[in-house]
């Protein structure tokens, strides 16, 4: 099983920056071997995309809403992926969560992404 551990959320301005971290672990799980994606609850669907990274960190996707403002990256020495937001806005407000790809690409797809953290709040304000 792998336990996923979101941090880093908080309450910023419109305009600021803020970098969340998800560390992964567990029996059997070896971190640099799968893609990691990042999360957000949405209306009509259980998660919405926001951004993926590939095993080893050479390709990425981001959802449109986020692009060119959202930045994600893995350190796999220490098994840990991060989501660096700037110009951030309201409607960015939201539970960000983590998960563990069973496919080693950048997926887009959340049927792909079968355990999830507990997630970190962002809060921005107007």
């Amino acid at each position: 099983q792998v336990q996923l551990v979101e941090s880093g959320g908080g309450l910023v301005p419109a305009g600021g920056s803020l970098t969340l971290s998800c560390v992964a672990s567990g029996e059997g799980f070896t971190f640099s071997n799968y893609g990691m994606g990042w999360f957000r609850p949405s209306p009509g669907k259980e998660r919405e995309f926001v951004a993926a990274i590939s095993f080893s960190g050479d390709d990425t996707n981001f959802a449109d809403s986020v692009k060119g403002r959202f930045t994600i990256s893995r350190d796999n020495a220490k098994n840990t992926v991060y989501l660096q937001m700037s110009n951030l806005r309201p409607e960015d407000t939201a539970v960000y969560l983590c998960s563990a790809s069973f496919l080693r690409v950048a997926s887009m797809n959340e049927g792909h992404y079968l355990q999830w953290g507990r997630g970190t709040r962002v809060t921005v304000s107007s």
